[in-house]
């Protein structure tokens, strides 16, 4: 009643009435509390509301109980076979990753990432034959995400070891693996660069070379659709024209 006196008042309003299923799905239960105990697990997983749990169940419904059986185990299995690399933090079924105990790998170069998928998207182009690590996030206080929160001490540590070796205290050079260059591969993001130059104040005391990610314009992008920022950088790190 109330809808229909507010559009009365207002000309050209038009008020749109959600559908009959709208509200048989918002009030209406489901027909089995298995289903719904299934939906509620699902919709915990990133990017997944109730609506998609549901069609992903009610999916699995229609599979053969062998196929539904094969997909919860293989879930089991990488839940309870997958962990952090001990050196890197890469995700790995054995103690050290793949990338870590490749010899042709250059120890000396290590480019430090978010996650996972940022090394999976460096490694897909397949150019860079150094080693990671893996920070598991970035510092964000807006999202309680602090220093201590990251894999931060642990890259320290393959830099310096707290101790003495041949009377020269470690935590003043560079050590482990010999690493004279770090990468930053992090978010062009305030939280990236906050990260960055936490990492950086962390390091500086080391006889590194530290460097970041390029950025300016991508390729194939016209100018005109470049925000400020990245036009900026990108005239302030130009460099010499090679045919």
């Amino acid at each position: 009643m109330r809808i229909n006196v507010v559009a009365d008042m207002v000309p050209n309003l038009h008020v749109r009435t959600p559908p009959l299923a709208f509200y048989l799905y918002t009030v209406q239960q489901l027909p089995s509390r298995l289903i719904e105990a299934a939906v509620d697990q699902i919709s915990t997983l990133p990017g997944i509301g109730r609506r998609t749990a549901l069609r992903l169940a009610l999916s699995l419904l229609r599979r053969d109980n062998e196929r539904v059986r094969s997909l919860a185990d293989a879930i089991v299995a990488m839940s309870e076979g997958v962990k952090p690399c001990d050196v890197c933090h890469n995700l790995t079924e054995q103690v050290t990753c793949s990338i870590c105990t490749t010899p042709t790998r250059n120890k000396d170069l290590i480019c430090v990432v978010e996650d996972i998928r940022d090394l999976l998207a460096i490694e897909n182009v397949g150019t860079f034959r150094g080693v990671y690590h893996v920070l598991g996030g970035i510092i964000s206080p807006m999202d309680g995400v602090g220093p201590s929160d990251l894999n931060i001490e642990p890259l320290i540590r393959r830099l310096a070891e707290k101790n003495t070796v041949a009377g020269v205290d470690i935590a003043e050079g560079p050590v482990s693996e010999s690493a004279t260059e770090i990468i930053f591969a992090l978010p062009a993001t305030m939280e990236g660069d906050t990260t960055s130059f936490y990492l950086y104040k962390k390091m500086v005391s080391f006889e590194l070379k530290i460097t970041t990610l390029a950025r300016g314009v991508a390729v194939g992008e016209a100018l005109q659709h470049a925000d400020e920022a990245t036009l900026a950088r990108s005239m302030d790190n130009r460099t010499l024209y090679e045919c």
